[in-house]
């Protein structure tokens, strides 16, 4: 169920640059990357508007309905994006796509109501080894099957609906995998959300002192605990996680959203000059490195360290990363100016690029994991009650999806800029990865600003008795 959204998301990114292109609405290729983060700010805005809504319907209804309703609208959105042939008509399906982008945090929920303290670290860790896995599928899917009739001419050269719908093919796989996840939830998932039971009025009545206390206290603790007030919830912890959350997610978001457009741009402008098969397949391949560093690695440092630690060494290993990233523009520009060498030299030079690509991806991939994989188990680990359960995580979701309105119009707006310009570094096409860097720089620092106290489910920690003071008089 949770693989339908990772894949649907990710799966427009390799061929989105070409799609924009072929929308004939950029002036020149410099300027694609805005109307690429007018189309993710699309996505995040209607996100944003909805994602507490279905947070809290969540936690009245219970899960199951909602993410029934949250994979339909996928299945849907999926198939309306590969049929779009104009930049308003795509504005307009991606925004239909953020209304039913609610299923992470209700999925959250769920998860933390099935686990318990032996193996929650575990159970959490599934969310971000869905999403990266759906990345990879998703990303594969849309670089090698865009433009079928073009790529596999002997199998979709006389397809007229894919030649005039060029996109259309990965965007039905993509659909199926939501009916997928449609079906297996409508038949086999299980609510998680125990709803309170009301005793019956004869019963109440009817109770004596010679009615069994262990009953009557059995029964009192069948019902969940009762939901918390906003403002209780917001507390000065809270308050500071989720904003170390928000500003890691926009340093992420920035860099994530970008790279599709700075891989597909020319080397010349500080790109990368891929086609969309290549893009697909550096976002693929690091969705082998996921299944490990999430199952194996991740639980047992979660078990030694604790949370807070593993977020800390996340955030470390994101630095690197950022500001290693554009200086590969070098090593393409290189084989690209280079044409007239040797095929075994060009060939060398290719190896070398794509081993450095490979090992850049992978502490993007560990750093991904670590970092939001213990953000969710803190923001979890702060929920007084299970009942406050969909709030909190509909709250970082919210924080999240704002940021993500953003994070695109920056990211493209300075990259545009940056390579329209011959400014030296950073200001160059190195700028938003170097201004990633900084921020996530400064979430570090503040990370250790948050307590210990995250380490542990807060909803199964015992609760402090009231103590009534004695006088003396």
């Amino acid at each position: 169920m949770r693989l339908a959204e990772p894949v649907n998301f990710t799966l427009i990114l390799p061929f989105l640059y070409k799609m924009i292109e072929d929308f004939d609405v950029a002036e020149t290729p410099k300027d694609i990357s805005y109307y690429a983060s007018m189309l993710f700010m699309s996505f995040s805005i209607s996100q944003t508007l909805t994602v507490m809504y279905w947070g809290r319907l969540s936690d009245r209804i219970g899960r199951r309905p909602v993410l029934i309703a949250g994979l339909i609208g996928t299945l849907a959105v999926s198939i309306l994006f590969g049929v779009c042939k104009t930049f308003p008509m795509a504005i307009l399906v991606r925004m239909a796509a953020g209304v039913f982008a609610g299923n992470a945090a209700v999925m959250k929920s769920a998860m933390a109501e099935i686990a318990d303290d032996t193996n929650r670290s575990r159970m959490m860790a599934l969310l971000p080894l869905t999403w990266n896995f759906g990345s990879m599928v998703g990303s594969g899917m849309g670089g090698i099957f865009s433009n079928p009739a073009t790529q596999f001419p002997g199998l979709f050269g006389n397809s007229k609906l894919f030649t005039y719908f060029p996109y259309l093919l990965p965007c039905l796989m993509g659909s199926t995998i939501a009916a997928f996840g449609l079906i297996t939830g409508l038949l086999n998932f299980k609510e998680t959300l125990i709803k309170p039971t009301q005793p019956a009025l004869e019963e109440t009545v009817g109770s004596t002192e010679a009615t069994p206390l262990l009953a009557q206290s059995a029964a009192t603790s069948a019902a969940p605990a009762k939901q918390n007030s906003i403002k209780s919830l917001l507390t000065p912890l809270v308050v500071r996680v989720m904003v170390t959350n928000a500003f890691m997610c926009l340093a992420y978001t920035m860099c994530d959203q970008l790279y599709p457009i700075f891989a597909a741009t020319d080397p010349r402008d500080g790109g990368l000059g891929l086609d969309p098969r290549s893009i697909g397949l550096s976002l693929g391949v690091e969705g082998i490195v996921v299944v490990y560093i999430q199952l194996v690695v991740y639980p047992r440092l979660e078990r030694k360290f604790g949370v807070l630690y593993c977020y800390r060494r996340g955030l470390s290993f994101a630095i690197p990363y950022l500001v290693s990233m554009p200086f590969l523009s070098m090593i393409a520009l290189h084989l690209q100016t280079q044409a007239g060498t040797s095929a075994m030299s060009m060939l060398a030079e290719k190896v070398v690029m794509w081993v450095i690509l490979m090992t850049i991806m992978t502490m993007r991939i560990t750093s991904s994991v670590m970092a939001f994989t213990s953000i969710n188990l803190m923001i979890t680990n702060m929920a007084p009650t299970r009942a406050d359960l969909g709030f909190m995580n509909g709250t970082q979701q919210l924080a999240m999806s704002t940021v993500r309105i953003f994070a695109p119009i920056v990211s493209g707006s300075l990259w545009s800029w940056s390579i329209k310009h011959s400014f030296p570094f950073p200001f160059n096409s190195h700028l938003v990865w170097m201004l990633s860097a900084v921020l996530i720089a400064i979430v570090l620092k503040l990370s250790y600003r948050i307590p210990e106290s995250v380490n542990k489910f807060a909803a199964d920690q015992p609760k402090p008795i009231a103590s009534v003071e004695e006088s003396d008089d």
